[in-house]
This record gives structure tokens, C-alpha cells and sequence, in this order.
């Protein structure tokens, strides 16, 4: 099963969002300008999750294989304990800007909190959290509301949509704050998800933005120093 890709739009994702039962009225995805203190003070505050979409180089996959070396995803499934993080594993091509969404609205407690218990959204985490991944995964192909939700998105933005069978070398990822203020990292690529202990301590949820965009600086960015196609978005309150 393959996917038309996402665009990198925060327009785009509120939609996807608010259609699958996000309050508009409390939450929405913002543009990230720039990485400067002064364009991180406009995004709207506190942040809950970052999305990251960025190129897949060979230095970026060699880095990949090497951390996810020696990890199994966890074949069990058990009620989620508190603090630990909800993750899908990507078994839809070109579905990473979905898994990236999923992965900051079921994450964030307060965004989560919000949702209507009615709502496609709330369901659907409702029911992936006490399932192993891979059979999250397999929930996530039968859900006609994500699908709905996706190819809806995926039609809109600013520019032409590729077809779902084209080959794409941008990827989602996401990041958030653990229940211990460690920064986590949620790509549905990996075995789990990443807690980057390399990063700073995210103290208060108003860090997670500087924290996760000094990581990227450091840890995408400078590896591809010669790539231009990085796009953030935040997940916050709505203006």
C-alpha cells in the first residue's frame, strides 16, 4: 500500500487534524521560520511537538542502521504505562507526514487529553494502545477515516502532489518531551522510539522547541550541510 506524500504545511496538517477531531479552537501546526531566538519566540507557546521534514542522505541512512543495530520492536502488547511513548511502526509508503502527525497529537498528554472521546482520532489511539506495533500498523491500514483524512491533504497545498508510486527522498520525523524531560524522537522508519540523550534536558514543555531545534541544527542539518530542503513545523496552542 502506498500513499501520496504530504506537503510540509501547517495549513494542511491543522485540516488533517481538525477532521479527525482535533479542537481547532485549542491546537494548531505552525510555521518555524528559522532557528534564531528571535524566529522561535513567534511560534506560539507552549510547543507541544516538532515535525521535521528533511532529506535522506547516505550519511543519514548509515547513521540510521548504526543506532537501530541490535534493536527488536517489541512484539507485545500491553496497556501503555504512564510515560511511555505511543508508536506505530511505517508499513504504508510515502505515509510518513501521517505517521509524523499521529505520532505529535498522541503523544503531547495535553493535545491527547482534548480530544473528544467520540472522535476518529481518539479512537483510533484508543485502540492502537495496547496492541504491538506491527499490529498498530495493520489497524492503520483499515482506518477509512486516516485514509480519508490523508488523501484529502494530500490533494491539497501549494505545490502538485506526486504520485503515490513515485519514489520520494524527504522524510517525516517527530519530537517530543518525555515524562522525564528527555528529548524523544518518533519516526515510524526505526524500531521504537529514540530517546536522544545527546540532546539538552527539555526542563518545562515551553524547551521542547529550542532543545529539538538545536538537535536538528546539529544532528541533521551539519550532516547535510549542502541541503536546503528542511522544513519545520510546531504543534501548539491556536492563535
Amino acid at each position: 500500500m502506498r500513499w501520496v506524500p504530504l506537503e510540509s504545511n501547517p495549513e494542511l496538517f491543522t485540516e488533517w487534524a481538525t477532521s479527525l477531531g482535533l479542537p481547532a479552537s485549542q491546537w494548531a501546526y505552525h510555521d518555524i521560520f528559522g532557528l534564531d531566538p528571535e524566529l522561535l519566540s513567534m511560534v506560539p507557546q507552549p510547543v507541544q511537538a516538532v515535525l521535521l521534514l528533511f532529506p535522506v542522505s547516505n550519511a543519514y541512512e548509515e547513521q540510521r542502521q548504526k543506532e537501530d543495530e541490535g534493536v527488536e520492536i517489541s512484539q507485545k502488547g500491553t496497556e501503555l504505562k504512564k510515560g511511555e511513548m505511543m508508536w506505530w511502526k511505517q508499513t504504508i509508503g510515502n505515509a510518513c507526514g501521517t505517521m509524523g502527525l499521529l505520532h505529535s497529537l498522541s503523544n503531547a498528554s495535553s493535545v491527547r487529553t482534548s480530544l473528544p472521546s467520540d472522535s476518529p482520532l481518539a479512537k483510533l489511539i484508543d485502540q492502537s494502545a495496547p496492541l504491538p506495533p506491527l499490529e498498530r500498523s495493520a489497524l492503520l491500514t483499515k482506518s477509512k477515516e486516516l485514509a480519508r483524512a490523508h488523501t484529502t491533504a494530500g490533494s491539497g497545498g501549494q505545490t502538485a502532489a506526486p504520485q503515490a508510486d513515485e519514489s520520494v527522498d524527504l522524510h517525516f520525523t517527530c519530537f517530543v518531551r518525555g515524562e522525564s524531560g528527555e528529548l524523544v524522537e518518533l519516526d515510524g522508519r526505526r524500531k521504537g522510539p529514540v530517546i536522544r540523550k545527546e540532546a539538552a534536558k527539555v526542563e518545562k514543555q515551553e524547551d521542547l522547541l529550542s532543545v529539538a531545534a538545536s538537535f536538528v541544527k546539529k544532528h541533521y542539518m551539519e550532516m547535510d550541510p549542502e541541503a536546503v530542503q528542511f522544513n519545520l513545523i510546531a504543534l501548539g496552542p491556536a492563535q
